[in-house]
C-alpha cells in the first residue's frame, strides 16, 4: 500500500487492512519515491488516466506547469519529481490497484476468505 502517515484516509486504509490481518507491505511513498517504471506499472495496474490519480489540487502541480491536458509522459515526470502528487492511498494486489477513496475500496483487492 502507498502510504501518507499525514493522511486521514491513507491511515483508515492501514487500519483495514491491519483489522484483516491481511499481508501487505507499506510503502512511505514520500520517504521512498516511486520510479518512473513503477509509476508505469502503477498506471497499468490502476487501468486509469494518470490525471485521475494525481492531486491536482497541491501547489506543485501548478508549479509544473500541469493541466487536466497535460500528457501522460508530462504527469509522470511530474509525480516522480514531486512525489506529493500521488493520490493516497492505493493499494496494489498482483496485477490490481486501487484507490481508497473511500478506505473501504482496498478491500475490493482481498480474497474472499481476508474480506469482512
Amino acid at each position: 500500500m502507498y502510504h501518507n502517515p499525514r493522511c486521514s484516509k491513507s491511515r483508515a486504509a492501514l487500519a483495514l487492512l491491519e483489522a484483516r490481518g491481511s499481508g501487505f507491505r507499506v510503502v512511505e511513498y514520500l520517504r521512498e519515491p516511486l520510479t518512473r517504471r513503477e509509476l508505469s506499472e502503477l498506471r497499468a495496474r490502476l487501468s486509469r488516466d494518470p490525471v485521475s490519480w494525481i492531486r491536482s489540487k497541491e501547489s506543485a502541480f501548478a508549479e509544473a506547469g500541469l493541466s487536466e491536458s497535460s500528457s501522460e509522459e508530462e504527469l509522470l515526470a511530474a509525480v516522480e519529481a514531486h512525489p506529493i502528487l500521488l493520490e493516497r492511498p492505493i493499494a496494489v494486489r498482483g496485477d490490481r490497484a486501487v484507490i481508497g477513496r473511500p478506505p473501504e475500496r482496498i478491500l475490493e483487492l482481498l480474497d474472499p476468505s481476508e474480506a469482512p
